[in-house]
């Protein structure tokens, strides 16, 4: 049986725990972050706060799970931090709609091919939707994340990143335009 934990030593404990978990929690964090950097940045501060609070880790869970709560509640951070760093909100919706509150022609929503497959299955796809994630704005991107990447329910989003219900579904919203515009100018109009 593997030794993972050494109540007298924690600098020896904590590398074996980087050599046992480190793929584990990459693996997680890159698939909540979706970045290779942050997902390497988040797992080399779950394991700097693991070491620096060892006393407190008391053994009554397995170093893994204490691990990849303590990397929970980076990701949790990072995204809160994006959001801050959100800035202006630069989407207004005379972008898409006419004083009526009618669609502009040029943005009305089309009817998208359908086929057999999922489109999340196709790899061209999962790309360009990535890319447009990646474009918006830090604040819609936490949300949009959170909500969908992480599953999150909504009244969990807006505990994390500490907003109204309100505030979370007009940025969602308008984070949606965004995507469904970028979309369709990078992906169906081709």
């Amino acid at each position: 049986m593997e030794k993972v934990m050494d109540r007298t030593n924690s600098t020896e404990t904590v590398k074996c725990w980087v050599e046992l978990y480190s793929d584990h929690l990459y693996t997680w964090a890159f698939r909540k972050t979706s970045d290779k950097e942050t997902a390497e940045d988040l797992v080399q501060e779950t394991f700097l706060v693991a070491f620096q609070n060892f006393e407190k880790f008391e053994g009554k869970s397995h170093p893994k799970t204490w691990l990849f709560s303590i990397l929970k509640n980076k990701i949790a951070d990072h995204y809160r931090k994006l959001f801050k760093e959100g800035g202006v909100q630069t989407i207004s919706f005379n972008d898409f709609f006419d004083e009526n509150g009618d669609w502009l022609q040029e943005h009305r929503p089309i009817a998208w091919k359908q086929d057999e497959t999922h489109l999340l299955d196709d790899p061209d796809f999962k790309k360009a939707l990535d890319n447009c994630i990646d474009r918006l704005q830090n604040n819609y991107k936490a949300v949009v994340t959170l909500r969908f990447s992480q599953e999150k329910e909504s009244d969990e989003v807006c505990q994390e990143l500490g907003i109204a219900a309100t505030n979370y579904w007009q940025l969602l919203h308008r984070a949606k335009l965004q995507l469904r515009k970028c979309l369709y100018l990078n992906w169906f109009r081709k």
